[in-house]
């Protein structure tokens, strides 16, 4: 088995240290040789990597080499495969995404909304500067891109780079309900086989079978009913939020039973619910830099000061780093495993744009993904996925074309905002926030 050399981009993320976990949890189906992890932010990383290069001495022996770095070609010179993890602006700009809208009664959230378009605005730049820095020195790597807004983020890259057919888009949302699905079934998280479309952060699961072909769609809706809906995910679990978006994702069930929703369907089809329930001075954003930002630095400095990671409870194994894996392991050795990821839709649903960028599920081999055929859905979700991907599409061309009028038309499309006025106030914030990101607009 070959073993890889495998890049961290964005490796000053809170959710590196779970992603650590994750490749010692997967040594020995996916193993490497040389790790390297790689953030424009020198000081943010270097708590992440001196702590990894404890906890790999301790419980990853076996790797080669272990090294950190803000050069470009000592980190993408001959990688196998990069994992990209970047966040344009830090949780700094995520409070103001947040922020912005509720100021004018609008869902304040990082990717719904007009949240996601900013944070969209903002992430296509960097991303397309570090795939071209990723081809220049390794034009073969696979690259997930694990990057949010990952809607708007996929289709600016395959606008970018259309044949660039080792560029991943994967989200880890549709694997982490599947992990309260598998709870509630009293079955294993990979033995599930989700049938599910949709756009990223808007979608449905249609049926939920077993590797057996066993159907267990309708017990798992009447015992979500019944039982009520928690997260069951380590890195979310105890969060109350989160908590309160499973509950959610009950109601949503209620009023609209045909499918499973994913979570984030909440902040379309009850924008005024999500609003009152937010504190604009204690957003999402707030909380994560007070909890699980305070939580793993504080982790990562206890691990330095101490020279060891032994009886440090905080470290586990997350679905966010072993779903990435495990995608990795089956491109890297042929596995011919499902997963539920991003690619073009080319038919895939059929009464869908061609081009439009579709969550499904695909087989993943050594050649890249190969979709399953969803076809044709119901008139409701068309529409509901026809507006949603009509308001991504316009965000990209108007980051391209750096269009004000593209960008008023998507948010006035957008669900959570549908009045024109404040769709203009709010862009008009959000352009003054955002000076030193987005490209300078034309009216």
């Amino acid at each position: 088995m070959k073993k890889q050399r495998l890049v961290i981009a964005g490796s000053g993320s809170t959710y590196t240290m779970g992603m650590m976990m994750s490749l010692i949890e997967e040594k020995d189906h996916f193993p490497l040789r040389e790790l390297v992890f790689y953030d424009t932010d020198k000081e943010r990383q270097e708590r992440n990597a001196k702590a990894t290069e404890i906890l790999l001495k301790e419980r990853y022996p076996e790797l080669e080499a272990f090294s950190y770095t803000t050069d470009k070609e000592k980190a993408f010179q001959d990688a196998d495969f990069v994992f990209v993890q970047i966040r344009t602006g830090g949780l700094a700009m995520r409070e103001l995404d947040e922020q912005i809208p509720l100021k004018y009664g609008v869902v304040g959230q990082e990717t719904c909304g007009p949240g996601g378009m900013a944070y969209g605005l903002r992430s296509i730049k960097d991303m397309i500067d570090l795939v071209n820095d990723i081809r220049r020195y390794s034009p073969e790597a696979w690259i997930l891109n694990y990057t949010n807004p990952a809607a708007i983020v996929s289709i600016a890259l395959k606008r970018e780079f259309p044949k660039d057919n080792r560029l991943l888009n994967i989200c880890d949302m549709p694997i982490a309900i599947m992990i309260s699905y598998a709870q509630i079934l009293n079955i294993d998280v990979w033995d599930i086989v989700p049938e599910y479309f949709g756009l990223n952060h808007f979608g449905w699961f249609t049926k939920i079978l077993d590797k057996q072909g066993n159907d267990h769609t309708e017990t798992l809706k009447n015992l979500i009913l019944e039982r009520g809906f928690r997260p069951e995910d380590k890195e979310i679990a105890n969060d109350v939020s989160w908590q309160k978006t499973f509950e959610q994702a009950r109601q949503l069930m209620i009023d609209l039973p045909e499918y499973l929703p994913n979570t984030y369907l909440q902040y379309y089809f009850y924008p005024d619910q999500m609003v009152e329930k937010e504190d604009p001075e204690h957003t999402r954003a707030r909380k994560v830099i007070e909890g699980r930002q305070n939580r793993v630095h504080n982790l990562c400095d206890r691990i330095i000061k101490n020279n060891t990671a032994q009886g440090e409870e905080g470290l586990h194994v997350d679905i966010h780093g072993v779903f990435m894996i495990k995608a990795a392991e089956s491109l890297a050795y042929n596995l011919e495993k499902r997963f539920i990821l991003i690619v073009e839709n080319n038919g895939i649903i059929s009464n869908l744009p061609s081009e439009a960028m579709v969550e499904v599920p695909v087989i993943l081999t050594k050649n890249g993904p190969k979709a399953l055929s969803v076809g044709e859905i119901p008139t409701f979700y068309k529409g509901l996925i026809e507006n949603q991907y009509a308001y991504e599409k316009l965000v990209v061309e108007g980051y391209f074309e750096k269009s004000y009028t593209k960008l008023l038309q998507a948010l006035t499309l957008n669900r959570t905002v549908i009045n024109v006025s404040t769709a203009k106030a709010i862009l008009d914030d959000l352009i003054e926030a955002n000076k030193d990101f987005w490209p300078e607009l034309q009216k």
